[in-house]
C-alpha cells in the first residue's frame, strides 16, 4: 500500500512538472519530442552497456568489473525510457561519475549488511548446537574466514589495486573413466 501511494504521488508530480515545463517553453510538443528523444537515447544506452547481462540471464552470477561499471548506465537508460522529466533528471544525475561511485559504495555496504545478516541467521541455531556438543568453535563464527575473503573480493571490485592470487575460478564436471574390458579367449584350451 505504501509503495502504491509513493508511485501515485510520483505520477501526479510528473504530470505537474510536464504541464509546468510545457507552459514555460511555450508548447507541450517540445516536451513530447523530448520524451521521444530520451526514449531512443535510453534504448541505445541499454544496448551498448548491457552485454554482460547475458551471462546473468543464463543463471550465472558474474562479478565482472565491467558489468558493475556499466550497471549505473543501464539504470540511467531504463530511467530515460520512462516518459517523464523527473526520471530524466535522475538518469542524468546517475551518469555523473561521483554519483556513480557513491551509489556503488551504498550498494556494496547494503550487500555486506545483508550477507552478514544472512550468515548470522544461518548460524543462529547451529552455534547453540555446536556449543552443546563441545565443538571447537566456542562462540566463534566458523565462516569468518570465508566472509573475510568475500569482503576482500568485493573491495577489489570497488577499484582496489591489490590482487589476491589465491583465488582460483573454475568449474567442475563429472568424468566417467574408460573401463577396460577383459576378453575371455579360449580359456579351456
Amino acid at each position: 500500500m505504501k509503495l502504491f501511494l509513493i508511485v501515485l504521488a510520483g505520477l501526479i508530480l510528473e504530470v505537474f512538472v510536464w504541464i509546468g515545463v510545457g507552459d514555460l517553453v511555450g508548447s507541450m510538443w517540445y516536451v513530447f519530442f523530448w520524451f521521444v528523444a530520451a526514449f531512443f537515447i535510453g534504448i541505445n544506452m541499454i544496448r551498448t552497456h548491457a552485454s554482460g547481462l547475458q551471462q546473468m540471464k543464463q543463471g550465472q552470477m558474474v562479478m565482472d568489473p565491467s558489468l558493475t561499471n556499466n550497471l549505473p548506465k543501464i539504470i540511467a537508460g531504463l530511467l530515460l525510457l520512462i516518459p517523464g522529466l523527473i526520471t530524466d533528471v535522475l538518469a542524468l544525475l546517475i551518469l555523473i561519475p561521483p554519483v556513480q561511485q557513491a551509489l556503488k559504495a551504498v550498494a556494496m555496504k547494503t550487500m555486506m549488511k545483508r550477507q552478514q545478516a544472512m550468515m548470522d541467521k544461518m548460524m543462529g541455531g547451529m552455534m547453540g548446537d555446536m556449543n552443546d556438543m563441545g565443538g571447537g568453535a566456542q562462540g566463534q563464527n566458523p565462516f569468518a574466514d570465508i566472509m573475510r575473503q568475500m569482503q576482500d573480493m568485493q573491495q577489489q571490485q570497488g577499484g582496489s589495486p591489490r590482487h589476491d592470487s589465491s583465488v582460483i575460478d573454475g568449474e567442475a564436471r563429472e568424468v566417467t573413466p574408460d573401463a577396460k574390458k577383459i576378453e575371455m579367449k579360449d580359456v579351456n584350451k
